[in-house]
C-alpha cells in the first residue's frame, strides 16, 4: 500500500508531515530540530548531546516528575536523542492520548528550563559513557578514524564530545544553544497513526503554529572533505585488551550524490550485513580470522565515511588488513558477479516493506525523505531506483570510493606481537 502523506509548512516555518495508518489504535510522532553536534560551538563539543539528555527534564509549566507521571499514566513513551545534524524527539501513545502527549512534546521543545541538578547528573552520565568508549577498542578505532579522515572538518568532532569539552558545559551553554538553534524554520514534525490526517495536522498546528518565527536559520552548507592522498595506518596500543579492532575507511559521499543508490548496492554486496557479503564470506567464513567484519556507507547532509570494520585476534591483524586490501582490489579489477548484484538489489528492495510495517518505521522513513528532499512518493520510486542500478554502476562506485592505496587504517588493541590477556 503506497504511502500518501499530507505535508504542510506552517506560517512560522515548521514543516508537518502526517500519514494515516489505522492498523493499530496508536500514534508515533517524530519531531526533529535540524541542529545537532555539527552546530556545537568550538570548545563546547557535546552541547547538543547534553541538551538532548535534559530537554524533557522540566519546562516552564511542567516539572520532570509531572512529565514522567503524565506519560506513565497514559502508557506513552518519549525519548530524545542527538545526532550530527539534528536533535530528535520520539513519542508513541494511543490515539486518544495524542493531543496531550503532543502538548508535552511541544512544551519540551519550546520551553525547556534545563534544571541545574539535572544538567550536572546528565553531564556525569555522558562523561561516564565517553570514558567507557575510551576503554573500548572498537570505539577508539572509529573515533580516531574520524579524526584522521576529516582533520579540521567539522565531521572530525564527536557528537558526544570529549571529556574536556563536556566537563566545561554548563546550563547557560544549553540555554544559548536552544535559543540560537531551536527555531520553527528548522523543525520537522512527522506523525503517523490511526487518526484522520487533517486532525493530526490541525493538532500540530495548534501546538506549534504560534511558536514565534524569529530570524530563521540560514541554509546548511556542509563543506567538502578532501580525500586522503596516500595510505595511512595508525596503531593504538591497548595492552589490557584481548581483541583488536580494525577500522579501514575513506571519505565518502553525500546522500544527495547522484551515485548514492549505486554506492548503496555496492556497500551491500561488499559486506553491509557481514555474512552476506564479500568481506564476511572471505575473512570470517573461509579464513576464520574475524569475530565480526562488515562495511558501512554513512551518506548524509555532508560527505560521511565509507568504512570497513573488523574485530580480530591480535595475531590476525596484519592478515585481516591484507585480506581487506585483496578483496577491495579484486572488486576494483574484476567487479562483482551478476548474482551478487542481483541478490543485493533484491535484499535492499525487499527491506522496504519490512521498514514500513510499523508506525515508527513509517515515521522514520518519512522524516528521512523530508530531511533529504526525496519527495512524498519516495516509497513508490525507491524499488525502481534500486532495480535500475547496474553491475557496472556498482563497480564504478567501488572504484570511486574504495582505493587501498589511499585507505586510512586504524587498529586499536594489544600491541603487535602480544596476544592480549
Amino acid at each position: 500500500m503506497p504511502l500518501t502523506p499530507l505535508r504542510q509548512v506552517l506560517a512560522n516555518g515548521v514543516t508537518v508531515v502526517v500519514q494515516e495508518n489505522h492498523t493499530t489504535p496508536a500514534v508515533s510522532l517524530l519531531a526533529a530540530q535540524r541542529a545537532g553536534g555539527y552546530d556545537d560551538p568550538d570548545g563546547r563539543e557535546g552541547t547538543a548531546a547534553l541538551l538532548a539528555r535534559v530537554l524533557d527534564r522540566g519546562t516552564a509549566t511542567r516539572t520532570a516528575d509531572q512529565i514522567a507521571d503524565d506519560l506513565d499514566g497514559r502508557g506513552a513513551s518519549l525519548t530524545v536523542s542527538a545526532g550530527r545534524h539534528q536533535v530528535g524527539v520520539s513519542a508513541t501513545c494511543l490515539v486518544d492520548d495524542f493531543v496531550p502527549v503532543l502538548a508535552i512534546v511541544a512544551d519540551a521543545l519550546r520551553n525547556p528550563v534545563f534544571p541545574g541538578h539535572d544538567v550536572a547528573t546528565r553531564r556525569g552520565e555522558i562523561l561516564t559513557t565517553i570514558r567507557q568508549e575510551e576503554d573500548d577498542p572498537a570505539s577508539v578505532a572509529v573515533n580516531r578514524m574520524f579524526r584522521e579522515l576529516y582533520g579540521s572538518h567539522p565531521y572530525a568532532r564527536r557528537v558526544r564530545g570529549t571529556v574536556d569539552s563536556v566537563e566545561r558545559l554548563m546550563r547557560d551553554d544549553l540555554v544559548r544553544f536552544h535559543q540560537r538553534q531551536f527555531v520553527p524554520s528548522g523543525h520537522v514534525v512527522v506523525v503517523v497513526g490511526g487518526l484522520d490526517a487533517s486532525l493530526m495536522l490541525s493538532a500540530v498546528s495548534d501546538a506549534l503554529g504560534d511558536w514565534p518565527a524569529g530570524s530563521g536559520r540560514p541554509p546548511l552548507d556542509v563543506p567538502e572533505a578532501p580525500a586522503a592522498a596516500a595510505r595511512c595506518q595508525v596503531d593504538i596500543a591497548m595492552p589490557d585488551k584481548s581483541q583488536s579492532d580494525v577500522a579501514y575507511g575513506f571519505v565518502g559521499i553525500r546522500r544527495a550524490d547522484a551515485g548514492f543508490m549505486a554506492a548503496s548496492v555496492m556497500n551491500n554486496a561488499l559486506g553491509q550485513y557481514a555474512l552476506g557479503g564479500r568481506l564476511g564470506d572471505s575473512i570470517r567464513e573461509r579464513q576464520g580470522m574475524a569475530y565480526y567484519v562488515f562495511s558501512s556507507l554513512d551518506a548524509g547532509l555532508g560527505p560521511g565515511p565509507v568504512m570497513i570494520r573488523a574485530g580480530v585476534a591480535a595475531g590476525n591483524v596484519a592478515r585481516t588488513i591484507a585480506s581487506i586490501d585483496a578483496e577491495v582490489e579484486a572488486i576494483r579489477a574484476e567487479g562483482f558477479t551478476e548474482k551478487e548484484i542481483a541478490e543485493s538489489k533484491q535484499y535492499l528492495a525487499g527491506s522496504l516493506p519490512r521498514q514500513l510495517e510499523t508506525n515508527a518505521g513509517i515515521a522514520a522513513f518519512l522524516l528521512n525523505a523530508e530531511l533529504f528532499g526525496l519527495g512524498a512518493d519516495y516509497d513508490q520510486r525507491l524499488p525502481g531506483l534500486i532495480r535500475a542500478v547496474t553491475r557496472d554502476a556498482a563497480i564504478d562506485a567501488a572504484r570511486r570510493l574504495l582505493d587501498p592505496s589511499r585507505a586510512t587504517v586504524v587498529v586499536a588493541g594489544p600491541p603487535a606481537g602480544e596476544p592480549g590477556p
